[in-house]
């Protein structure tokens, strides 16, 4: 996980590049100081490569996922 500023340069928005290891993605995260800000809620990051938490704004990004729908193989 890495948490980066926003690249437009907006101080009160943030996006946390994941890898497939934080599969199921959820937020807050466990590593996050204010796991208790608001409830858990799951974001389905693998369809889009990007997720974004209703609650606080996070904006979460797939590492090596581009934008947009993906093929999701399934066995």
């Amino acid at each position: 996980m890495t948490q980066t500023q926003d690249p437009s340069g907006d101080l009160t928005r943030r996006f946390i590049e994941v890898t497939t290891d934080d599969l199921p993605l959820h937020c807050p995260m466990p590593s996050m100081r204010l796991w208790n800000s608001h409830p858990r809620v799951f974001l389905p990051i693998e369809a889009w490569g990007q997720a974004l938490c209703p609650y606080c704004g996070t904006l979460y990004k797939l590492k090596g996922a581009e934008p947009g729908p993906q093929s999701i193989a399934h066995p």
